[in-house]
């Protein structure tokens, strides 16, 4: 049978690697009776190596299993006849043995038929054809010759083979020859000059040709060409080599490559551009080759047809091809026919649509018989493409071929039909789990057989039905697609498949995840060479989903080094290299998606130091530096910085001498006379400064006088009749010359008008003697060498030397302001008896006795205050009250002091006193208490008498009222009767004079406790009732307890704070304010913090060892007494304080505290 009407040579050849897969769109279970069906052939075009075996594949399955036969050129091929020839088992695929054997001999068109009880079905047309690398025709080259400028063809004309060769230009070294847009080469394999050179002359032009399927490579004859310059031609418009004329035609198929080809003559050699009349060229389709004189456009259209220009254009003119593009098609699909399910009675169609230029024509078969030479079918109806198939019946299954054709190929299809009368079945596992992450569609798959074709209905767990509407579809084949899986979407679902014939139903089950995703991402790193880069990538995932962390580098694997440590969540690279450098991705991938992100490491270190170092332009004090850069290591050089070390004066010594921007690489220098320069350069980056750079060559400059003076010049006196003139001396660099010298210069200001002078060399101060006392003198020192001067000097002040003093201040007098501070005034002495400069005045004072005594004090402390410059008074601050004082006053100059002015004496008047020496209380009684102090160490005046204040405090550290007392000056104790017993008191003592009372002192002391309280409290405790009271309670508190422990296990709550809270002691409640009884307390006087305690029940009193009164004790912790009655213990001032704080204690509750509670 003719399957391809016209067959063009060449047309659809692919390698033999390429192997079509034919499978029907509907499967159905191979245990069901069907035709067959072609599941793999070999291409249309097979193009063999003779030296291998020839393999010709056919596959087909069916119920039965099909068997195969083959035709070859139309005829029957007879497999078994032909011992080279084997069929292997189960296949109809043939393997040819041609070794040895002529392989023309198998050349052919063949066919693969697959053939059981229900139909026939066949392959295409396989054209088997042999690899051919015929030699050159021999061929003898005539060599030309040819003048300058013109164009020359070098023509190949390869030897026909099977695949076409590929071919190149070389010479007899096997070198390419070099193309370009003067020399290039045609798609035909043509060598095109546009114009020639002398340069091209050469004899060995030899053109090549690869034969791909051998790998053998034939060589032509080669060709020598000279090119003349006798006669040169000359500048010339572009013209069209090929193709040639003004226009040209082009065919191509519909979905193949486009090549056009334009290449020129002309000098200068033109350039070539392209266009399309009337549209655009597609750019994502579209590439320039060979110089742009190939223009190709992939995966043609119809759209592509058209007029194509080329122009070429040099500076003489311009020219124009055309190529009129025409699209042509071999048959292409637009719906391959599927295989057709049907019960008895059904009616189907098979639809064989195809398009292509021109227009195919469509030829239907039955089981390989041209349909019209079948039976005549009344069931069976052909229009054109389509064939109609009514009220078909069992036993009339079949295969059907359409074939498509036009004069560029055709198209084969098979189709079978199957008469069925089968319930359904569903082909998807059941109980399948699918897994889909959020946010992402979700396919369930219903995938079901059965004749006639099964009705797919879905459940969603086992109850809702779920319609074809948002967010659900459901496919033709029986997916359910939900478009944007969400987690409620999450649960069982149930698809049941029915026909006629039955219900089949199948569960599966969805799964919807969360998405991974990178919370964290790894940030762009900046990392010096040698240290660590960490990069931190921060997941989230599904915690069902096991996730796989991966880090690329350059979206390769990492290298396999120990420096790279990969942590649950971050990369650690360490002893960074510059190879490190690149782009780091973290994929953090689970069994359903994945994320990734990426962030880029850039390894900068110091720059390389500059190199190649070159003085230009040199004159006596400047020079040029160029240098060449080093690299700058990833991070951008900020500056230069040039230094130079002066051989003749500090070898081995570098000394910075300017910066320049690091976009410059070249400074001018400003140089001294007079130095032996050597330079270097050093860069710097963000990172730091490079090494220094190779030394440049030493350049010297000559001497010259100094450019300048020496600096810090001044002239000071070290003694009476002296002047010290000093100053930094120069450096030997700014000597500028040999035989460095200083002249100094001075004379007497506004005396002397001549300038007396000396020269000194190698020193750096000069001694001026026989000079008054301390007047100015003007000063110069003026530096000079073998070579000159320096500039004229500056004049600086100077003064001669000082000497003591000679007069003291006068008229001294006091004037005094309270019993602390006196002000002093004198009259200032000459300015020219001071012999010096005037640093100020000395005020020296010292107490000599109090008022109230009679006798000096044996060990006066003098006390010494200085007023600088030159003042006239003063003020004496700190004075004892109620005392003779001593003064006299010096004046003071940068040599020492004058002599003493006169002797002033004052008196100062009386103060408040001191605070009295002591305060004690002693002989604690129930009721009473003892009070002693002890006088004040400074009465500062007639001490009068002491006031004595007292105030009870109370368990919650407030105060009660106060009692005050006064005493007179002899009295030092005295006894306080009617006190409450057991009770705390503080009290409070201050001397008084005429001026005033001083400051107080305080102490705080107990009165002893009733013990019969304490007694009466013991004998309770050893009663029997309250033994027994006791253990009730205690029995109780520990079933309470048990009823705790046990609620707590459950899980419930005991409100223990609401319990504490409802039987607080009333005893350590706080004190309202509204009971008048106490006052809040503070102790500001002593600043001594007061905490609430508790009286112990057993009564006893014990004093300190150390002290008096009461000392700090803990916080939270119970007062004690101790053997002498004393009590120890810490309060606050505190009015209000929390429940937990105060006088709770803090000890284990002893039964007469128990008992206490309760009462």
């Amino acid at each position: 049978m003719d399957w391809n009407r016209k067959w063009v040579p060449g047309v659809g050849a692919v390698l033999l690697t390429l192997l079509s897969h034919m499978t029907s769109a509907l499967e159905v279970p191979l245990d069901l009776p069907q035709p067959p069906t072609i599941t793999l052939q070999s291409p249309k075009d097979y193009i063999f190596d003779p030296r291998e075996n020839i393999v010709i594949h056919c596959e087909a399955k069916g119920k039965p299993q099909p068997s195969f036969s083959w035709t070859r050129n139309g005829t029957h091929f007879d497999v078994e006849k032909d011992s080279k020839v084997l069929m292997k088992p189960g296949s109809g695929t043939l393997v040819i043995d041609i070794s040895g054997e002529k392989a023309e001999a198998y050349e052919g068109t063949y066919q693969c038929t697959a053939h059981n009880e229900h139909g026939t079905a066949v392959t295409n047309n396989i054209v088997i054809r042999q690899s051919r690398s015929p030699l050159w025709s021999k061929e003898r080259n005539e060599a030309i010759m040819v003048q300058k400028g013109v164009s020359l063809v070098l023509q190949c004309r390869p030897p026909a083979g099977l695949p076409p060769p590929v071919i190149f230009w070389m010479d007899n070294n096997f070198q390419k020859l070099p193309l370009d847009k003067r020399v290039s080469q045609a798609l035909n394999g043509d060598l095109y000059f546009s114009n020639v050179f002398p340069e091209d002359t050469r004899s060995d032009y030899i053109c090549y040709a690869r034969f791909p399927h051998t790998q053998t490579i034939q060589q032509k004859q080669p060709i020598s060409v000279t090119v003349l310059d006798s006669s040169p031609e000359g500048e010339r418009r572009p013209g069209f080599m090929l193709p040639l004329g003004t226009t040209s035609t082009k065919m191509v198929l519909k979905g193949e490559t486009l090549e056009l080809e334009c290449i020129a003559e002309g000098l200068p050699t033109p350039d070539i551009s392209w266009q399309k009349d009337g549209g655009e060229l597609p750019s994502n389709r579209m590439s320039y080759h060979n110089f742009k004189k190939t223009l190709k456009i992939s995966d043609v259209s119809e759209d592509d047809g058209g007029n194509y220009r080329c122009t070429a254009t040099n500076n003489m003119g311009t020219v124009h091809h055309i190529i009129k593009v025409t699209v042509k098609a071999a048959p292409f699909w637009v719906s391959v026919p599927r295989n057709l399910i049907l019960a008895p009675n059904e009616t189907g169609m098979l639809t064989c649509r195809v398009n292509g230029e021109p227009k195919p024509r469509i030829d239907w078969f039955v089981n390989g018989v041209p349909i019209e030479n079948t039976p005549e079918d009344p069931s069976r109806k052909v229009e054109d493409d389509t064939v109609i198939l009514s009220n078909v019946q069992s036993g009339s299954s079949a295969v059907y071929q359409c074939n498509a054709s036009n004069e560029f190929g055709y198209l084969l299809a098979n189709a079978f039909v199957s008469v069925l009368a089968e319930p359904p079945r569903v082909l998807t596992p059941p109980n399948q789990v699918y897994q889909v992450i959020t946010n992402n569609p979700a396919l369930l798959h219903c995938a079901s057989f059965g004749s006639p074709i099964p009705t797919i209905t879905w459940f969603k767990d086992s109850q809702i039905s779920i319609r074809n509407a948002d967010p659900y579809v459901i496919h033709e084949n029986g997916t359910l697609e939900i478009n944007v899986a969400q987690p409620l979407n999450s649960g069982k679902y149930t698809c049941i498949a029915g026909n006629n014939l039955g219900i089949k139903e199948n569960h599966v089950f969805l799964e919807v995840k969360e998405p991974t995703r990178i919370l964290k991402q790894p940030e762009y790193k900046v990392v010096q060479r040698g240290m660590s880069a960490v990069f931190e990538c921060k997941v989230k995932h599904d915690p069902s989903l096991i996730p796989t962390m991966t880090w690329l580098k350059d979206k390769g694997e990492l290298p396999d080094d120990e420096r790279f440590e990969v942590d649950a969540d971050s990369l650690t690279i360490k002893d960074v290299t510059d190879e490190d450098e690149g782009t780091y991705t973290c994929i953090m991938n689970t069994t359903l998606d994945q994320d990734s992100a990426s962030a880029m490491l850039t390894v900068v270190e110091k720059p390389d130091p500059p190199t190649d170092l070159e003085l230009t332009d040199q004159t006596e004090r400047s020079v040029q530096l160029t240098w060449t850069p080093g690299d700058e290591n990833n991070s951008p050089i900020e500056k230069f910085v040039i230094q130079y070390e002066d051989l003749l004066h500090q070898p081995g010594v570098w000394t910075n001498l300017t910066e320049v921007p690091g976009s410059s690489t070249t400074a001018q220098l400003h140089l001294s006379p007079y130095v032996y320069y050597s330079f270097r350069v050093v860069a710097k980056n963000q990172v730091g400064y490079s090494e220094p750079s190779q030394s440049s060559r030493q350049y010297r400059t000559n001497p010259a006088a100094p450019d300048e003076n020496p600096s810090g010049v001044q002239g000071v006196g070290t003694d009476p009749g002296n002047l010290v003139v000093s100053w930094t001396p120069l450096t030997g660099f700014q000597s500028n010359g040999p035989g460095l010298e200083y002249k100094v210069q001075w004379r007497q200001k506004d005396v002397e008008k001549e300038w007396s002078a000396h020269n000194v060399a190698n020193i750096s101060q000069w001694v001026v003697s026989g000079t008054p006392t301390y007047v100015p003198y003007e000063i110069k020192v003026q530096a000079f060498n073998d070579y000159g001067s320096g500039p004229e000097p500056e004049v600086v002040i100077g003064y001669s030397g000082e000497d003591l003093p000679l007069s003291a201040p006068e008229s001294v007098q006091v004037m005094v302001h309270n019993s602390t501070l006196a002000e002093v005034h004198w009259e200032p002495v000459s300015t020219p008896s001071v012999r010096g400069k005037l640093q100020g005045y000395k005020v020296y004072y010292s107490r000599q006795r109090g008022l109230h005594e009679t006798e000096e004090e044996t060990d006066q402390e003098e006390q010494v205050l200085t007023f600088s410059g030159n003042r006239s008074e003063g003020r004496l601050p700190g004075l004892q009250p109620y005392s003779v004082y001593n003064l006299f006053i010096k004046v003071l100059n940068n040599k020492g002091e004058g002599p003493p002015s006169p002797s002033k004496t004052f008196e100062t008047p009386e103060g408040v006193p001191g605070p009295p020496s002591f305060l004690n209380v002693i002989n604690p009684g129930l009721e009473s208490l003892t009070v002693e102090w002890g006088p004040p160490i400074n009465n500062n005046g007639r001490l009068t008498g002491y006031t004595l204040k007292y105030q009870p405090v109370n368990n919650t550290s407030e105060l009660g009222p106060v009692q005050v007392m006064t005493f007179l000056a002899n009295e030092t104790t005295i006894t306080l009767s009617n006190l409450n017993s057991s009770m705390l008191y503080k009290f409070y003592l201050s001397a008084k004079t005429n001026k005033g009372s001083g400051p107080i002192i305080t102490e705080e002391a107990l009165t002893v406790m009733d013990t019969t309280v304490a007694s009466r409290q013991v004998d309770i405790a050893t009663q029997g009732w309250f033994i027994g009271l006791m253990c009730a309670i205690a029995l109780l508190i520990l079933v309470l307890l048990i009823v705790c422990f046990i609620k707590r296990n459950k899980g419930g709550k005991y409100p223990v704070k609401e319990k504490e809270d409802a039987h607080q002691d009333p005893e350590i409640q706080p004190m309202k304010e509204d009971d008048g009884t106490f006052g809040e307390y503070s102790d500001t006087e002593d600043h001594k913090p007061l905490k609430g305690s508790r009286t112990p029940s057993n009564g006893t009193v014990r004093r300190d060892e150390s002290d008096d009164s009461l000392v700090d004790y803990g916080e939270g912790g119970d007062g004690q007494f101790n053997e002498d009655g004393s009590f120890i213990g810490q309060y606050s001032g505190k009015k209000e304080k929390d429940t937990h704080e105060g006088n709770e204690s803090s000890e284990a509750p002893s039964p007469v505290n128990a008992m206490n509670s309760f009462v």
